[in-house]
């Protein structure tokens, strides 16, 4: 019986030499295929933001700078020179504070020379190894020492409200800065993101809160951007939509209605077209808090104290962490979130409160 096409045949075992040869083909890579023209370079680096491009370019520069005083090679590196490199970052004060760099500091020169090595070919080079070695023991020597991690205060809404009383509101330099604070503290929002907003990113909704844009942000790794809705307020002096409604309109008398939001503004208080860096932005706030808050002069406020801040008081308000976490826009399992929401339980939810010592 001839056996049907579901059926399995039996096949007879046939020699090797009778079996056809079988050519493996491969295709051969000219270097054509390795070239990247200088449009499509562009484009992958535009892809990075721009403030951690610079913060790449300065870390790798510094250490091919060091590379070249110690007559060694940067690209590709060996596992001895990353680790002789991370021993001198760990016993060399930095010109700006005067302190050797945090470990958080050194583990990010770390990562962008791997990312250099990738970019250029040399994949998973150099071995980190013995360079992380190196940095557990800086790590455990600090801890020692008493040297705790600097954090920066978190700024609450006491301290938000002292801030926009610093600020003159018949000013345009009072009018933008209010915007800062309140917009800062109340989308919990990155410095970074305050400075890419846009006049065109903001508009008051039909239920007479702000919704806002924002186009880019360190967690949207694919740049499809984030609404954030900020609802509006009953102090006139920190309400959002008011304080953002008279910045705007001040810009519009003087005839600007579109491009960026927050700028740069002259002694003489005239307004230019350069818009505020996040870096501006920091020193701005540094500068106003340690005239406004109690002991601003000797804590280090700077403008990611309103993400704390707004967080922590959102939580206090018995905010749930998941709409914190959309709100600030935290990745999904970041523990960040978590420990400003610990920082206000160990106050509030303390085990020993109202015991009666």
């Amino acid at each position: 019986m001839n056996p049907t096409p579901e059926e399995p045949l039996e096949a007879e075992l046939v020699d090797d030499d009778r079996l056809p040869a079988v050519v493996e083909t491969r295709p051969a890579h000219t270097a054509r295929d390795h070239e990247l023209s200088d449009d499509a370079r562009e484009a992958i680096e535009d892809s990075i933001p721009a403030n951690t491009q610079r913060a790449y370019g300065r870390q790798w520069e510094t250490f091919k700078e060091w590379c070249t005083g110690q007559d060694r090679t940067p690209l590709p590196a060996t596992p001895q020179t990353l680790a002789q490199y991370v021993r001198h970052l760990t016993v060399t004060p930095s010109k700006r504070t005067g302190r050797t760099p945090a470990p958080s500091s050194i583990e990010q020169a770390i990562a962008v020379i791997r990312v250099a090595h990738k970019a250029a070919g040399y994949r998973e080079q150099p071995d980190t190894e013995p360079a992380l070695r190196i940095l557990k023991g800086y790590k455990r020597r600090r801890t020692e020492a008493g040297t705790r991690k600097r954090k920066a205060p978190p700024i609450n809404l006491a301290k938000v409200r002292a801030l926009v009383l610093d600020c003159d509101p018949a000013t345009l330099a009072g009018l933008r800065d209010r915007v800062i604070f309140v917009l800062g503290f109340a989308m919990m929002a990155r410095r970074s993101e305050l400075a890419g907003l846009y006049l065109e990113d903001i508009r008051e909704d039909d239920e007479g809160d702000l919704t806002i844009f924002i186009r880019s942000s360190k967690t949207d790794q694919e740049g499809e951007g984030a609404e954030v809705i900020v609802p509006r307020g009953v102090h006139k002096d920190t309400d959002p939509v008011r304080v953002v409604r008279a910045y705007c309109e001040a810009l519009t008398e003087r005839g600007i209605t579109e491009g960026k939001l927050l700028r740069a503004i002259n002694r003489w208080g005239q307004i230019t077209h350069d818009a505020m860096s996040g870096d501006a932005i920091n020193e701005m706030v540094q500068r106003r808090a340690a005239r406004a808050l109690p002991g601003g002069d000797g804590l280090v406020y700077t403008a990611h104290g309103f993400r704390a801040g707004g967080a922590g008081e959102a939580y206090k308000n018995k905010a749930p962490i998941s709409a914190i976490r959309s709100q600030g826009r935290w990745a999904d399992g970041s523990p960040q979130v978590l420990e400003y929401i610990r920082a206000v339980d160990a106050r509030e939810e303390n085990p020993m409160r109202g015991i009666g010592l």
